[in-house]
């Protein structure tokens, strides 16, 4: 099992050896975090952070996993950049691999993430595109086993827009596993075909289903953990969040829902979140819409059956497994 030099750009680029090691390593990561021990292994590497959209878990996340690791971290937003704008991909990749050991992007189109990787003879990471979110996906499966204590057998359902890139890694995830996967969310807002076909491929050879329906009833009795996002992505057209909305009412998950799950059904949602109106964002909605609480319940994340802020911390314990293992040259078995 080498990982030294690969890429880390989508969840079915490694097999599920590959997943389960990436996953007993970060948790060996937290245990040396909580008990203070030292792993600046690498204070002769440098790795730049690109990011053309914001996120604070993320930036946080790679920053911190960074600096513990011992690496310099250079942050670049696009007025730190010339990518895509005076400089191309390509150039910039080049650039950018004679100067730094690896590259994390977090963005828009998938393609800018692989021009990168196959431009860059360092290590690149996907800190998120429109097609998908694999550290993300890392972080969730992590919070699942030390929650449950295993993975195989149980089912996940991502309820709400299922056109997205969350959905797409955990629906990958799942299938690599042995997870039961279950997109529930209105016709409009389905995964591609495409992505459908490819995770039920590798989902028959692991024992598991996937399963896409608009049938919030199809969660009853059967999901261990529900997963949500918001309804309204980074970037979203203000004009169509009334149509948004509307389509994706019946699936905001409240406790009835959750009980009607099973009764040790727990809470993931990638955050942030709008279950409350303590940002400026669910405030206008709240003008607008009259909207208390969107895709979650107040009731439901803030109850003992949430394990949201498990994921939000877990999300640097993986990004640092995934930069250790693709940095490091002894890392072979």
């Amino acid at each position: 099992m080498n990982f030294y030099g690969r890429d880390f750009l989508r969840i079915l680029d490694f097999s599920e050896e590959e997943l389960h090691y990436m996953l007993k390593i970060a948790k060996e990561f937290k245990k040396m975090k909580k008990a203070g021990i030292n792993h600046k292994v690498f204070p002769d590497k440098n790795i730049a952070i690109l990011f053309e959209k914001t996120s604070t878990r993320t930036r946080c996340s790679f920053e911190v996993a960074g600096y513990d690791l011992g690496m310099g971290v250079t942050f670049l937003d696009p007025s730190g950049s010339q990518m895509g704008h005076k400089e191309s991909i390509a150039d910039t990749a080049r650039v950018l691999a004679r100067i730094y050991d690896g590259i994390e992007y977090r963005g828009f189109d998938q393609k800018i993430v692989d021009d990168l990787a196959k431009y860059a003879d360092v290590p690149v990471w996907n800190g998120l595109t429109d097609e998908c979110h694999p550290t993300q996906a890392l972080a969730d499966f992590m919070t699942i086993e030390e929650h449950f204590g295993k993975l195989a057998g149980l089912t996940l359902a991502f309820v709400g827009d299922t056109h997205n890139n969350v959905c797409n890694s955990l629906m990958a995830m799942s299938a690599k596993m042995g997870v039961n996967f279950i997109a529930c969310g209105p016709d409009g807002l389905r995964p591609t075909d495409e992505i459908v076909e490819k995770c039920r491929a590798v989902a028959e050879q692991n024992n598991c289903t996937i399963t896409i329906t608009d049938d919030v009833d199809a969660l009853n009795g059967k999901a261990d953990a529900i997963y949500t996002d918001v309804w309204l992505s980074l970037g979203e057209d203000k004009e169509k969040w009334g149509e948004r909305i509307e389509l994706l009412k019946p699936y905001q998950v409240n406790m009835k829902m959750m009980d009607n799950s099973k009764p040790e059904t727990v809470l993931l949602h990638c955050l942030p979140s709008f279950h409350d109106l303590n940002t400026s964002i669910a405030r206008d909605i709240h003008e607008t819409f009259g909207l208390t609480e969107m895709e979650v319940t107040n009731e439901v994340f803030e109850s003992e059956r949430s394990i949201v802020f498990d994921q939000a911390e877990n999300r640097m314990h993986t990004i640092k497994t995934v930069m250790f293992l693709t940095l490091n040259k002894k890392e072979e078995k």
